[in-house]
């Protein structure tokens, strides 16, 4: 299984009154990645994949430990954990090398803007999909 890595940088309006990261922000870092993963290397030309629209139908985040800010970035990790006809399901880790500060999903819907409604996935985002697929979190899913 492959996972996208996006380096994501910090910025000193991320830190909240006790010094780290506020927990908002962390959805902020993950939208970034999942805005890399999606539209920058999602196959197609605006028209056949992700970047032709999406919306976000659930998040789900679990805060392990409080990220201090600093001037390096920090890793998101992102990869597939669930493909349906018209759904995929996302999962994140938010670390350094030794550290894990947050574990999330989030479940997306590809949407077409212009008739104002869901749409499916297509073949080649599902063939795109499947190269990232963490096929032992979801068989315990299942």
């Amino acid at each position: 299984m492959a996972r996208h890595i996006y380096r994501c940088p910090m910025r000193w309006s991320d830190m909240d009154a006790y010094g780290h990261v506020n927990n908002v922000v962390f959805l902020r870092y993950l939208e970034e990645a999942r805005i890399d993963f999606m539209f920058r290397l999602a196959p197609g030309d605006g028209d056949e994949s992700f970047s032709g629209g999406s919306v976000v139908a659930h998040h789900e985040i679990d805060y392990l430990r409080p990220l201090v800010h600093r001037h390096e970035p920090v890793t998101v990790e992102t990869w597939v954990t669930g493909i349906g006809a018209a759904k995929l399901t996302l999962a994140y880790e938010v670390k350094d090398e030794d550290t894990v500060y947050v574990r999330a999903s989030t479940v997306m819907v590809p949407f077409d803007f212009a008739a104002n409604r869901p749409r499916r996935i297509t073949p080649v985002e599902r063939e795109f999909l499947e190269e990232y697929m963490d096929e032992e979190r979801e068989a315990a899913a299942a």
